[in-house]
């Protein structure tokens, strides 16, 4: 039973972590664990999520396209593996030990702040890229099936593999993050709908405050580029970290 007080308290929450999502990703990590003490169950919180999340990328998507940072045919084929890795993910969600995921995505995260500190690629500068679009659409569908399962960290995730892998400069990065993450919120909230999962009253409640979230976002990344992304990439990917770890030794 989710009480009445929830449903304003979560869509404010929502507008924090749509902000955060749209600039750097993360914002799961708030917003599952607000969840679950209001009261929803653990696949009933990964979904909800998703579904409030869905409205939020969208917005930004729309914002980062209208800028000019978002190419959708070139990168077709990363779309569609990233839809069927999101599928993958939520009908196995609860068929693999969660407790080996909380150990591996800290040690990821903790990668992924390292490259972000020290490389001098984390810039709005494009680079010579280390991988084909054809090369690159299998990372971005392990990424989506890792987005299906759990989720949070998923936009640090794309944003620093497209620039180290695709030599994006940030910011684009960032706008095709949003695209890769609107098709796996698609597919999750597709399949999470058909297993019956979704608390929709209070998902689209939560959805207001994700799509303003997401608006500021966007905004705010597109006019300050990487001068704002990368400090909160770096503070974001501590934070899941130290979230992760502790959930783990706690356990």
């Amino acid at each position: 039973m989710i009480e009445p007080w929830v449903y304003p308290a979560l869509t404010v929450i929502a507008v924090l972590t749509g902000f955060i999502d749209a600039v750097a990703g993360g914002g799961g990590l708030i917003m599952l664990p607000a969840l679950l003490f209001a009261g929803a169950s653990p696949i009933q919180a990964l979904a909800t999520n998703k579904l409030q999340s869905i409205f939020g990328t969208a917005v930004a998507t729309r914002n980062y396209a209208r800028a000019g940072l978002v190419d959708w045919h070139r990168h077709k084929l990363t779309i569609a593996l990233v839809f069927v890795g999101a599928t993958a993910g939520v009908l196995l969600v609860q068929a693999i030990d969660t407790k080996v995921l909380g150990l591996i995505i800290p040690l990821l995260l903790i990668a992924v702040s390292l490259y972000v500190l020290f490389s001098p690629r984390m810039t709005d500068e494009d680079a010579h890229h280390q991988v084909t679009e054809r090369g690159y659409a299998p990372v971005g569908g392990a990424i989506g099936f890792y987005d299906g399962f759990f989720g949070p960290g998923t936009g640090t995730f794309f944003s620093t593999s497209l620039v180290a892998l695709r030599g994006y400069g940030l910011t684009r990065a960032t706008g095709l993050t949003k695209l890769f993450n609107f098709t796996s919120n698609v597919a999750s909230v597709l399949f999470f709908t058909l297993g019956g999962k979704m608390l929709w009253l209070l998902g689209l409640c939560m959805a207001l405050g994700a799509m303003t979230g997401g608006w500021l976002g966007s905004h705010s990344a597109i006019r300050f580029g990487a001068r704002l992304i990368r400090p909160l990439l770096v503070v974001i990917s501590l934070g899941l970290t130290a979230r992760l770890l502790s959930g783990y030794f706690a356990t």
